[in-house]
């Protein structure tokens, strides 16, 4: 389903859901608990109201992470957000793991650093950084990145996935291999990914993770937001396929095709796929 899709859906819950709140004098923002995991939800964003909705948020991924995840690992989540994969990486890994979880934008890493507050124990494992991963540490920095999915009626909105660019103002740019080599002991198991577009620049920064250590990624392959940040689906692949990784369908665990334009062609344009990505 488009992300369209499923934000104008959202958008008709939430409103059904405002109005019964407003009739108990209640407003937007709420601590919810949800699996054991304590949250500051503002009703009126996206993910927040999806966690809100019996933590309906990226369901499928949260259950795939849960068989991938071991115990005691380093795991990474690279557009971290409010912390939604975060936390349930943390619950995942246990005391002796760690998650480093990464964020450029204010705003959502605000709402992250609240939501780890919340978790004290959970906040013992994780390590923020505030932060956009690129090939050269001190690059600059873009101005405004999509980190929020408004669910009431608002301009400037991204025309295929409705998202809202917020600021980076405080962000520093970073290479992912140099925030490792402060990790010496610790090899990564896993990857969460999800930086709409911007995974090229990510990777390009990873050359060492890519080609030595080689972890598990679970990420989206979304054509349309690599064509808008100046990359595509050949460059993203050609971090990958040579290193010996295969992509592999989330929900299903099938292989997916090794080919650019073949996988391409399976991608409607305002869509993506939930894949694995795994070296063989």
């Amino acid at each position: 389903m488009k992300t369209t899709h499923k934000i104008g859906a959202a958008r008709l819950m939430y409103r059904a859901v405002r109005a019964g709140r407003s009739l108990l004098g209640r407003s937007d923002r709420q601590i919810a608990v949800r699996n054991g995991i304590n949250y500051d939800l503002d009703l009126a964003q996206g993910i927040d109201f999806a966690i809100y909705l019996g933590n309906i948020y990226e369901r499928q991924t949260r259950a795939k992470l849960r068989t991938l995840v071991k115990p005691g690992s380093l795991v990474l989540d690279i557009g971290a957000n409010v912390g939604a994969h975060t936390l349930h990486l943390a619950h995942l890994v246990g005391p002796q793991g760690r998650v480093l979880a990464f964020e450029p934008t204010d705003f959502a890493f605000r709402k992250l650093n609240r939501n780890l507050e919340l978790n004290p124990e959970l906040q013992k494992r994780v390590i923020p950084f505030h932060c956009f991963l690129t090939g050269k540490d001190a690059e600059p920095v873009p101005s405004a990145i999509y980190s929020s999915w408004p669910l009431t009626n608002e301009s400037g909105l991204h025309a295929k996935h409705l998202g809202r660019e917020m600021r980076t103002e405080a962000a520093q740019a970073r290479r992912l291999d140099d925030v490792l080599a402060q990790f010496p002991d610790l090899r990564v198991q896993l990857v969460k990914l999800d930086v709409d577009g911007y995974e090229c620049d990510v990777l390009r920064g990873a050359p060492k993770l890519m080609k030595d250590v080689k972890p598990i990624f679970v990420m989206e392959l979304a054509p349309y937001v690599l064509e808008e940040r100046g990359t595509s689906l050949e460059e993203l692949f050609s971090y990958f396929i040579p290193n010996g990784y295969r992509f592999f369908d989330e929900k299903h665990s099938k292989a997916l095709p090794s080919s650019a334009a073949e996988l391409g062609r399976m991608v409607s344009d305002g869509a993506c796929i939930n894949a694995i990505a795994r070296a063989q």
